[in-house]
């Protein structure tokens, strides 16, 4: 089994051993494993914060306008969707309703 990072939060590194122990991951894996799991603290993080702070704050201008962390927390709510499917390991999901990339093209 690889390394567990320490950085991680202690609910973020049993999730990544458990995977670690599940799965059958090579270095690229084992990256993109990392990237997700700092994506689920980013996003907890920006919870937290949004929690304490609320979904709003005023600028400098007094008018009302979104909390900053609210983007965060979106982005690594897609960030993270986006490598749990790369690593594939949400293949007991829907079927795949995108058609398949050509050539390595993104759309």
């Amino acid at each position: 089994m690889k390394r567990t990072p320490m950085h991680l939060q202690p609910q973020t590194r049993r999730w990544w051993r458990e995977i670690a122990r599940t799965y059958e991951l090579e270095s690229h894996h084992v990256r993109l494993l990392i990237l997700a799991c700092e994506a689920l603290d980013r996003g907890k993080q920006a919870r937290e914060l949004l929690d304490r702070e609320g979904l709003v704050v005023q600028d400098r201008y007094g008018q009302v306008r979104a909390h900053p962390a609210a983007a965060i927390e979106r982005q690594a709510a897609v960030t993270f969707a986006r490598l749990v499917r790369e690593l594939g390991l949400d293949t007991e999901g829907p079927p795949e309703t995108r058609p398949p990339r050509i050539g390595g093209q993104h759309g």
